[in-house]
């Protein structure tokens, strides 16, 4: 691993970019669509540049023994400095590991997960061929692989709305753009990333939209303005046309089970909604919204 180019970006990523409406918009939303498809805790699941475990950490707080994977020493030590901070039954429920998600089977000894997570890497990466395959490699049958990428369907809603009308129209059939943290960033689509996940064997379940309203305006940071807005945002994310125009999306499928797979047998599938335990979707409980 040659250098870290999270470095100089960690505080500003941490401190920063999560902090805000934005961001805990974010960690909301995708919190209660995972809970909509995750098999119940104990369950293990893989957080694929987890970062500072901004998402995988409620999951621990909900019972879920989690593996954080992260090639960035700057961001484990972040997600390290946050972890230090949870009960010491929840810290109990948390590894760091320090790797690329292409190496996560030799960082996990070859360990299968009840669910693997990937949200906000894929942008980063040139080929996402190499990484699914990884994702769904370290998935046990039946299993979740849920995945969050920059909406390439959208591209051209920020620029328009700065009134950058030639970024606008040239971003129709860009696939780039420069993120707000300053790096640049590659954009996919569902069905795109769909028929990769088929070709490695997992299967679509469901997408939803993530950031609608809040990526188009300044909101307040006031609890009650926050939970309002976060809300609005999880109805958006289930419902068209609001989340094919959402600025980043959220796949999951789940991987076929697999007869030939040694010692492994396919996880059942999630329960129904309504059979979810409420204290799951406690924002109080999860650590979201404050």
């Amino acid at each position: 691993m040659n250098g870290d180019r999270w470095a100089g970006l960690a505080d500003e990523f941490v401190e920063g970019a999560y902090a805000t409406v934005k961001g805990q918009v974010r960690t909301y939303v995708l919190h209660h669509q995972l809970l909509d498809h995750l098999p119940s805790p104990p369950a293990t699941v893989l957080d694929v540049g987890g970062g500072a475990g901004h998402q995988s950490f409620p999951l621990a707080r909900a019972g879920y023994e989690v593996t954080l994977l992260d090639p960035s020493p700057a961001m484990l030590a972040k997600a390290e400095h946050r972890l230090a901070r949870e009960a010491p039954e929840v810290r109990g429920r948390v590894r760091l590991l320090r790797a690329r998600g292409e190496d996560a089977a030799a960082a996990t000894e070859r360990q299968r997960f009840a669910a693997v997570l990937c949200h906000g890497v894929l942008m980063y990466v040139e080929d996402p061929d190499p990484l699914i395959g990884s994702l769904c490699a370290r998935t046990a049958p039946g299993g979740v692989v849920s995945v969050m990428a920059l909406n390439a369907a959208t591209l051209a809603i920020r620029p328009a709305l700065e009134h950058r009308w030639a970024d606008a129209l040239a971003a129709f059939a860009a696939r780039r753009e420069q993120g707000v943290l300053g790096v640049d960033t590659r954009a996919d689509t569902v069905a795109e990333l769909e028929e990769l996940l088929r070709a490695n064997q997992a299967e679509p379940e469901a997408w939803y939209g993530v950031w609608l309203f809040t990526d188009w305006m300044d909101v307040s940071a006031d609890p009650g303005e926050v939970r309002a807005v976060a809300a609005v945002e999880l109805e958006a994310s289930r419902r068209d046309p609001y989340r094919q125009l959402s600025r980043v999306f959220h796949l999951v499928a789940r991987t076929r089970p697999d007869s030939r797979a040694e010692n492994r047998q396919a996880l059942p599938i999630t329960a129904a909604r309504h059979q979810r335990s409420h204290s799951l979707r406690d924002p109080a409980v999860t650590g979201q919204l404050g």
